[in-house]
């Protein structure tokens, strides 16, 4: 996803369904979502199109005359296994999409649907999409380090992670002790330092590794969806809900469900979190019985929930529950010694998906990535060579083809931390430690967006605050 919210993943969606109106209103909604879009007025002109065309997602309608949504689940899990599949079904026809799902299928959405849901359906299936292609390329990667080819000494596995650093390896000590118990966990860390990563390793070295891993960002869903998203809903719960659907706890069932940045839960999920936790059990939005569950837990958070439970904004009691267990993963700053490492594998992935041919980095440019601090870790050292990787026009790299924000950066020389270089003005009748704090936080905001040129998603790193708290904070201070 680019920062301006667009669509940055699929390479084409294929919408499959017998009516017209229906097709010209999905393909205008998705096509201004950023989407590119083709069309199919049946089952079998959409087989016909898979053996063609690219396409990443087939977005079906279930009832269709000659081959219906069932059967062409069917064939394209079974000839198209890369291709996701999102199943539409109208009233009564709820039990064709879930067997539909059993046959293949990632999700489906009960006609009539709000745009909104079809967007959030498409993006979650879109990020699923995302993470299986890098899932991919790292096995490739893991394959070649298992079969010695290319593989660099001091490297070992856990899961699907590369361990390197000492820091690293302390890491993989823990997880493999923590991932044979089914206590909860809560995975800390910076944006971008492979939070997910340590939680799917989590997973696959434990008993439910042969069950599903279900991770959603709970930032990323809208508050007045986040709850049904989670628990799902019953028939006629709301508006539009026209059927029941379960939601990601149940879908995770005899797996793992991994919370991203639980910190942004409002507070009243956050309740209903905590009752899931400790009943083990959860109810559907509309519904006043109990489902039980059978899933393990692991959050993560970029923020401070510590602090968070002090200013009201956490409950402590869900703070202690998720917190069993936490895991702190270091920024790449803290463990420079895998910046080589992980350059090198990110380049091997890069070079198979974009089939370029780029060796390396030159003496200056890997000085340049050694020195930086990182302030988006891993992401953003993947992000930085596959820049540099596009505009590279020899087979290595140079400092003039890196970011440019890579060489602004100016070190400390002596071993003290830099200086912000502001100063806090107080009258001598207002010595007020709230009000101080808020002009101090406006002013690490203005900094932060200055030194970003108003990027407000790399501000966010920089302060270590999520995108949704910046923009609330931007808000409050009235910042233009």
């Amino acid at each position: 996803m680019s920062d301006d919210g667009t669509s940055a993943g699929f390479s084409r969606i294929l919408i499959v369904d017998d009516e017209e109106p229906m097709r010209h209103m999905l393909e205008l909604l998705l096509r201004r979502a950023g989407f590119e879009v083709i069309s199919a007025a049946s089952g079998e002109q959409a087989l016909e199109l898979a053996e063609r065309e690219a396409i990443d997602v087939v977005l079906s309608d279930v009832r269709m005359p000659g081959l219906d949504g069932l059967a062409l689940a069917e064939r394209l899990t079974a000839t198209h296994p890369e291709i996701t599949l999102v199943m539409m079904s109208a009233f009564g026809s709820v039990d064709l999409a879930l067997e539909a799902m059993q046959r293949g299928a990632y999700d489906y959405i009960s006609k009539p649907f709000k745009q909104d849901e079809v967007i959030l359906t498409l993006r979650k299936a879109e990020e699923r999409l995302r993470l299986r292609r890098e899932n991919a390329n790292l096995r490739a990667r893991v394959s070649e380090l298992e079969h010695g080819a290319g593989a660099v000494e001091g490297i070992e596995l856990i899961g699907r992670l590369l361990i390197h650093s000492r820091a690293m390896r302390k890491v993989a000590k823990t997880v493999r002790k923590v991932a044979r118990f089914e206590t909860t966990v809560l995975v800390l860390g910076e944006s971008g330092v492979g939070k997910e990563l340590v939680s799917r390793a989590l997973h696959d070295l434990g008993s439910r590794a042969a069950g599903p891993f279900v991770a959603v960002n709970c930032g990323a869903i809208p508050e007045g969806l986040l709850e049904s998203e989670l628990f799902g809903h019953s028939k006629g719960a709301f508006t539009d809900a026209s059927s029941d659907k379960p939601g990601l706890f149940e879908a995770a069932r005899g797996g793992t469900i991994f919370l991203d940045e639980v910190g942004e839960l409002p507070i009243s999920v956050q309740v209903k979190l905590l009752r899931a936790l400790q009943e083990r059990e959860i109810r559907r939005v509309g519904e006043n019985t109990q489902r039980p569950i059978d899933v393990r837990v692991v959050a993560a958070t970029s923020r401070a929930l510590e602090e968070m439970v002090e200013d009201g904004e956490f409950r402590e009691d869900l703070f202690y529950r998720l917190a069993v267990m936490p895991l702190r993963i270091p920024p790449l700053r803290e463990r420079r010694e895998d910046i080589a490492m992980l350059a090198e594998h990110f380049l091997t992935t890069i070079n198979r998906r974009l089939g370029t041919n780029v060796q390396g980095l030159d003496a200056e440019a890997k000085r340049i990535m050694l020195a930086y601090d990182w302030p988006g870790n891993v992401r953003e050292l993947e992000n930085s060579l596959e820049h540099a990787t596009v505009m590279t026009e020899g087979a290595v790299i140079g400092p003039d083809e890196l970011p440019e924000r890579l060489g602004r950066q100016r070190r400390p020389t002596t071993d003290e931390p830099s200086e912000l270089g502001f100063t806090l003005r107080f009258s001598a009748d207002d010595l007020s430690v709230k009000r101080a704090q808020r002009r101090a936080e406006r002013e690490l905001i203005l900094r932060a967006l200055e030194q970003t040129t108003g990027n407000r998603t790399h501000a966010a790193k920089l302060l270590d605050l999520s995108h949704r708290a910046l923009l609330y904070k931007i808000k409050d201070y009235d910042i233009g």
